[in-house]
């Protein structure tokens, strides 16, 4: 049997292992998701522990996707390095590892995750103009995601200096503040929307002014509780293509899975037992 699972504190607000047993069961692949929630002081232990336990693979989160970095026993590939988080570690079989280290690499399915989430409700990235609103884990995400696949990214953040300091390490991208009138011109002429902030979560406010939106933008928002943000209810009634931040939690989940296993995920039996909990 296969062990996958997912190392973070706290973990128990997860929605991963309902979405990665469904999988597993689907394709009758013989496997089970488990939850991990070390001390933070215990990190590089449980990494090297889920190692030499024969763990196949780990999905990380919060607070240790950076710290992850730190470790001797884990390989950042090129993308994880440029983005400074890795939310999945694959632990091959010494023999048989990627990179000429020996040691287990690590990714960030986030960025991929974000964009398969775009392109699966038909929207052009290569070539679009990209508003990402936060400078956070996740924004750094989508931001070097959507610079990659050919968009040029403005970042907008609540602490200007933030937003400048990505915009330097993203390629082509700018900087900016949340001063009145910034997002309004920003929007403009753009093509696509990406809230990666938590506003939204916890109150029905929205970190964008409903009449920055217009009908020719898609707007994606991290935010999956709740599934329809205030975000995205302005942006239906501005005529924008919506989606939802359950599709980038799905995508990235899916983008690990094959990582892990080498099959083609079963999309459509995830995104249900993933939303089945939302």
């Amino acid at each position: 049997m296969n062990v996958f699972g997912l190392l973070g504190n706290p973990v128990g607000h997860s929605r991963s292992p309902p979405m990665h047993e469904a999988a597993y069961d689907e394709l009758t692949y013989d496997a089970r998701y488990v939850t991990f929630e070390p001390d933070p002081s215990d990190l590089e232990a449980a990494v090297a522990g889920a190692d030499a336990l024969g763990i196949t693979g780990l999905n990380v989160t919060i607070p240790f996707k950076q710290d992850v970095l730190e470790l001797d026993l884990v390989e950042a590939d090129e993308l994880a390095t440029r983005i400074g988080a890795v939310n999945t570690i694959d632990f091959e079989p010494d023999s048989s590892r990627s990179n000429s280290s020996g040691r287990a690499t690590g990714h960030n399915t986030d960025a991929a995750g974000a964009l398969r989430a775009l392109r699966e409700h038909d929207v052009t990235v290569a070539g679009a103009d990209a508003v990402v609103v936060g400078a956070g884990g996740a924004g750094r995400a989508i931001s070097f995601a959507l610079a990659d696949a050919g968009a040029t990214v403005a970042i907008a953040n609540r602490t200007e200096s933030t937003a400048h300091e990505l915009a330097a390490d993203v390629p082509d991208a700018t900087g900016h503040g949340l001063d009145e009138g910034v997002l309004e011109s920003l929007l403009a002429d753009a093509d696509i929307l990406v809230n990666a902030t938590s506003v939204g979560m916890e109150a029905d406010e929205t970190p964008v002014p409903a009449d920055a939106l217009h009908g020719d933008l898609a707007v994606m928002d991290a935010v999956y509780q709740p599934l329809e943000t205030r975000l995205l209810r302005d942006a239906t009634d501005a005529g924008a293509t919506t989606v939802d931040g359950a599709w980038m939690l799905l995508y990235q989940g899916v983008e690990a899975f094959e990582l892990w296993t080498g099959r083609e995920a079963p999309v459509d039996v995830m995104n249900e037992a993933l939303r089945a909990q939302l």
